[in-house]
């Protein structure tokens, strides 16, 4: 019987079987951001273990640093600390930091691929939830908390339970008007957040085909919103093409054994899955989130769901997401007025990111209605997105132009939307207060969100 590519990337790093389901794995790859990171190598350091492989393990700050234009490591006092003993503690130990202000600094998940740290048929971790952005390359990724986090750190390994298998076909082609960031929210809204509980998921089917690679991170970022740890999608010409060149991808003759043996990866014809599921690309829509879970999603020429007529285990969550929203049901969702647009994040704050949503405020002079951010994902991403007029694409049309970072993201930076006002946002979550006390989010694709800087309100952008 054939395997699935989840399963060769797991047989091929099990160094010993456990017992019970467990096993031994061994990690490719760790990253550290300034948060879980720096905390975990300052609780290695105080129990006297040395990082065996240190060559392995890269460090970068995003979570608690200030996007705000000219920052320093103090623009955020509270992040400076954290800053610092991220980057004594790398030093002692000979880990490789990209620290702010660096051609490699950026967000975790988006300077891991654009490096050619991420890498097909690779295990990698990180103390973040949403690592599993790196399975879009092949890898095999997924976050770890504190107690893994040291393990994998004193050992290079780290002891896992192996998941059932879940496929998802995407079937036909991508409407206009779709992202990547739109088939995974709609996905989510179709199974619900807990249907990956349990499972590696693969994506699969032609419209993942005719994904970009950084579409595939965006892709694999949210599946953790659908309870699974790890998602993924087979690298194939694309993944490769993306790859070539990049700082730490194989170089001359190891590059061509490294494509021969990535070619081996993909699922063979013959392989089981324990579960799988179809969604057909004709029925997706640009989506918009309505409520307080990535699941409350519509399209944005729905109506507003009415909790009466949902799931009944469902309406007194759908009822009190409504209400922290200020949303009444049954009202188009499409012309709520919005206060903030965030344009950023590990989701969607990549390069193709900062294009989609400048095609659409191009020409708008100072045509932003509302507090209008745009914070690339890398020291690179930035100074690319320069280079080709970008940045002043947004600032003519009244976006904010920023540092790279996590920002508005998570908000543990300082960086918040203000108690009850409404933001449409590129990140991946919109839980109660995510973006800060009181913070109303509507999660949207990047092209979705420019869309809502320009009129004001959440705006189809199939009409711009």
């Amino acid at each position: 019987m054939g395997k699935t590519l989840f399963d060769k990337i797991w047989d091929s790093h099990v160094i010993t079987d456990l017992g019970n389901g467990f096993m031994l794995l061994h990690i490719d790859r760790l990253l550290l951001h300034d948060l879980s990171g720096a905390r975990a190598l300052h609780e290695v350091m105080e129990k006297g273990y040395v990082p065996p492989q240190p060559r392995l393990i890269y460090a970068t700050p995003d979570h608690a640093i200030s996007t705000q234009p000219g920052r320093t490591e103090e623009t955020f006092p509270p992040g400076a600390p954290l800053l610092r003993g991220l980057r004594a503690n790398a030093a002692k130990f000979g880990i490789r930091l990209f620290d702010i202000g660096q051609d490699g600094n950026g967000i975790v998940h988006v300077m891991g691929p654009e490096q050619g740290l991420t890498l097909p048929g690779t295990t990698l971790v990180c103390g973040d939830s949403h690592t599993s952005t790196h399975g879009g390359m092949g890898s095999l990724a997924f976050g770890i908390g504190s107690s893994e986090l040291e393990h994998v750190l004193a050992t290079q390994t780290m002891v896992q339970r192996k998941p059932k298998r879940f496929r998802v076909q995407f079937e036909g082609k991508v409407p206009e008007g779709v992202t990547a960031k739109d088939m995974i929210l709609h996905l989510i809204g179709d199974l619900g957040t807990a249907a990956g509980t349990g499972y590696a998921v693969e994506y699969a089917g032609p419209a993942i085909r005719g994904l970009s690679a950084e579409g595939r991170l965006t892709l694999c970022n949210l599946t953790i919103e659908m309870g699974a740890r790890t998602g993924m999608v087979a690298p194939d010409d694309t993944t490769y093409e993306y790859l070539a060149g990049r700082d730490y991808a194989p170089k001359g003759a190891m590059w061509d054994r490294a494509v021969a043996h990535w070619r081996t990866l993909p699922t063979d014809p013959d392989a089981d899955f324990d579960r799988e599921h179809t969604i057909d690309m004709a029925k997706v829509a640009p989506q918009i989130t309505w409520g307080t879970s990535p699941e409350h999603v519509i399209a944005v020429d729905r109506a507003i769901p009415d909790p009466d007529k949902g799931p009944e285990d469902k309406r007194a969550a759908w009822t009190a997401a409504l209400q922290y929203q200020g949303l009444e049901p049954g009202k188009p969702i499409e012309g709520t007025k919005v206060d903030w647009v965030f344009i950023g994040s590990c989701t969607n704050s990549r390069l193709s990111d900062l294009r989609a949503a400048a095609a659409i405020a191009k020409g708008r002079q100072k045509a932003a209605h509302v507090n209008a951010w745009i914070v690339p994902g890398s020291e690179r991403v930035k100074r690319e997105a320069e280079a080709e007029g970008l940045d002043r694409i947004f600032k003519e049309a009244g976006f904010e132009w920023r540092e790279p970072g996590c920002s508005m993201c998570i908000a543990s930076n300082g960086e918040r939307v203000p108690p009850g006002q409404r933001s449409v946002s590129t990140s991946n979550r919109n839980f109660v207060g995510r973006q800060g006390p009181g913070a109303r989010t509507h999660l949207a694709s990047p092209a979705m969100a420019a869309a809502a800087a320009i009129k004001g309100a959440i705006a189809d952008v199939r009409k711009l």
